[in-house]
């Protein structure tokens, strides 16, 4: 039995006036989404049903300020609660993280956005659903996250609007999405890139239904191709040179976004954990006589888990605490691609200790185990890599950063 509840010691009290999401609705949302994971999984479709209760919990507004009627949390309450989504379904866990991380960034003093803009993004997902998410990731190019223009254009339409024309690849939550913040890059002689919002329904572009993946299948991360999308010069949000330095503003999407992968993965580790407590408690071979749990072979290795999960949560919990404090360093920088590695790392690794305990049941489409160790191995592909997380440490260590951070 997966244990997809709230921790209720772990619930953070924002002030007086309360906590920033609902409890009692957050665990039953976290219940019935944990229901339905395996049945996502099974067909790959995606989960409508879980982003209503997680808006009548404020779990889609947790990052919103509380002047907008969000929840105003910081990074260690949303870590949290990334968590316990992934341990119900972290393809759900996805969606809302990079809800998380929006807001978080767009609610931050001195952010770019048109102030009007901003607000209408932040009022729809306080008063209903309405996801917002990235579209960067292209067919030639890969990750920006690894440089290079995007080859999708925003022409500047006389100055009366922008027309977008592209092709996005990984869409995560595309079939739900109210927002789409699409990176692209001006047809000017000298190129600006940026974040141009595209709002759901907008004429001009069309969805590719061509997620089929390994793990995460619930997630909807199909591709998205632009024909010609016009949207308001205002909605060219957030452009700047290719080149610029590292922008403050962006701490949040930077910082953010790597700590909830590294508490989301765990989550995922978690639920594999609390299922094969569960089974050890109770298969009682005949030849034995008494639950495998009894055997010092299976306390040994539960224990190994129980060591690599602590190490994450301790990781995440001090980088959520160090953000929340306003920590933008060069070793912040550095410091969180590797826990994201060690995160994941750990992650794959207690998963892999329930397989070889459990052998064929572990790996039985019958029970989630597998599913779960499907999901923890897309935690590799995220942005940032071990490679990048492990030579930006190395070059630091060895004194050869040459890029200043801001």
């Amino acid at each position: 039995m997966i244990q997809a509840s709230v921790d209720r010691k772990e619930v953070v009290v924002e002030d007086s006036d309360g906590a920033s999401y609902d409890v009692d609705l957050l665990e039953k949302a976290l219940q019935g989404i944990s229901e339905n994971a395996g049945g996502h999984d099974a067909d790959a479709s995606f989960p409508h049903e879980a982003f209503p209760e997680l808006h009548r919990a404020g779990v889609l507004s947790l990052t919103i300020p509380r002047s907008i009627g969000g929840g105003g949390a910081g990074l260690v309450e949303s870590a949290k609660v990334i968590r316990w989504l992934g341990r119900a379904d972290p393809s759900v866990a996805l969606v809302a993280l990079w809800q998380l991380v929006f807001h978080a960034e767009i609610g931050r003093v001195g952010n770019r956005w048109d102030p009007q803009v901003r607000e209408r993004v932040q009022r729809s997902a306080v008063e209903g659903v309405a996801l917002i998410n990235a579209l960067r990731v292209e067919p030639e190019l890969g990750t920006p996250a690894r440089g290079g223009l995007p080859a999708t254009v925003a022409d500047s339409e006389g100055g009366d609007g922008w027309r977008l024309t592209g092709h996005k690849i990984y869409c995560t939550g595309i079939p739900a999405l109210r927002w789409l913040g699409v990176w692209a890059r001006t047809d000017d002689e000298e190129p600006r890139v940026g974040q141009f919002l595209v709002e759901a329904g907008t004429p001009g572009y069309h969805v590719v239904e061509t997620w089929d993946h390994l793990g995460l299948r619930a997630s909807g991360s199909h591709d998205v191709v632009l024909e010609g999308a016009i949207i308001p010069t205002a909605h060219a949000v957030d452009l700047g040179k290719p080149d610029a330095p590292r922008d403050v503003s962006k701490v949040p999407t930077i910082l953010w976004a790597t700590t909830l992968m590294s508490a989301l993965y765990t989550g995922v580790a978690e639920a594999a954990r609390d299922w094969l407590v569960n089974y050890l408690n109770e298969r009682t071979p005949s030849n034995l006589g008494a639950p495998l749990s009894s055997l010092a072979r299976f306390q040994l290795e539960v224990g190994r888990i129980e060591g690599l999960l602590h190490t994450n949560n301790v990781l995440v919990a001090d980088l959520a605490a160090r953000v929340d404090a306003g920590d933008t360093t060069a070793k912040a920088f550095i410091d969180a691609p590797v826990v994201k590695h060690t995160a994941t790392t750990n992650a794959l690794a207690a998963v892999e200790i329930g397989l070889q305990l459990t052998g064929n049941p572990g790996l039985s489409r019958h029970n989630p185990l597998e599913r779960h160790f499907r999901d923890v191995l897309t935690g590799r592909v995220h942005t940032p890599q071990s490679d990048t997380a492990l030579t930006g440490a190395g070059r630091e260590a060895l004194g050869l950063r040459t890029q200043p951070f801001r």
